[in-house]
């Protein structure tokens, strides 16, 4: 019992405190990272982050990082301009040529978005459980009740709107709902194609006009018992009928240029370290995920 606790201890503690990845500079890019949400995101709440932990994680190890704000839910292309907007911005204020784009979920086209529209101000693209071919889950509710279902996400967006972003922002649930789904992601991957796998499970370009193309996700739905928010995975991953995913993105559907792994034991939530960092203890910590990512950057001079 005794060695069991220890080797479990020891797991805990090697997934949380990885010696290398916690030297100093280890996480200094050249270009500053800019982390963009997802569908009902926000920058943070309070003190509370839609990245949880990861923006400190980084700048622990000497990065620039920025939270942005976009329409908690909008349509891909004008989440994309206000991405922009920020994006200008920032490369002001810091005196930047380029940026570092990891957007998790929605934010993943949203990134990819402005490096097609200005690939002078980006340096990579990285997306995190990216909706990238389009969410099953999206195609349910758009076949189901899609009226219903518009007005339970335009209300739910309003609400994190107000909380914990910019209540000014634009909301359209049917143009998120839309922007997610196969058919609107195919639509948006023939005028953005930049870094997507053309083969149905494949690998896209590395890279793209001097643009990096990176991704990464989980492929488990239950991953910490005292998560109570993994449950609803329960009920969304059904809409993939036994296909790999993370409970709202098929593992496929995430790929983006170079896959560095797609099948984490990590759902849609503890990609981004929600909630509260209760993810799995048998898996990397997301934010060493992050952190190996800055490191890789940093390694390719971005």
């Amino acid at each position: 019992m005794k060695k069991l606790l220890l080797t479990l201890i020891t797991l805990f503690a090697l997934s949380w405190f990885p010696v290398a990845s916690h030297a100093a500079g280890y996480t200094q890019t050249r270009y500053p990272i800019v982390l963009v949400h997802g569908l009902f995101g926000f920058d943070s709440i309070g003190s509370y982050d839609y990245f949880y932990g990861v923006a400190n994680a980084l700048r622990s190890g000497g990065a620039n990082v920025y939270l942005v704000q976009v329409s908690a839910t909008n349509s891909t292309e004008v989440r994309g301009e206000q991405l922009l907007t920020q994006v200008q911005q920032i490369l002001a204020v810091t005196g930047a040529a380029k940026v570092n784009l990891i957007g998790h979920s929605h934010g993943s086209p949203t990134a990819r978005y402005v490096a097609s529209v200005r690939p002078d101000l980006v340096a990579s693209v990285t997306g995190v459980g990216g909706v990238n071919k389009g969410s099953k889950v999206a195609d349910v509710l758009i076949g189901a009740a899609p009226e219903a279902a518009y007005t339970v996400v335009e209300a739910f967006s309003a609400l994190m709107s107000t909380l914990g972003g910019d209540p000014t922002l634009p909301q359209d649930a049917h143009g998120a709902v839309q922007s997610l789904s196969t058919a609107g992601s195919l639509a948006f991957n023939a005028q953005h194609p930049q870094g997507i796998p053309t083969s149905a499970c494949g690998e896209g370009a590395y890279q793209v006009g001097g643009i990096y193309y990176f991704s990464w996700s989980g492929a488990k739905i239950l991953t910490n018992p005292l998560d109570v928010v993994d449950l609803h995975f329960l009920l969304t991953t059904q809409a993939f009928n036994g296909e790999p995913n993370d409970g709202l993105v098929a593992t496929c559907s995430t790929h983006l240029g170079k896959v560095i792994r797609d099948n984490y034991k990590l759902n849609h939530l503890d990609e981004v370290n929600q909630m509260f960092g209760l993810t799995n203890i048998f898996e990397t910590n997301p934010l060493t995920l992050y952190r190996q990512h800055a490191n890789r950057l940093q390694g390719l001079g971005l």
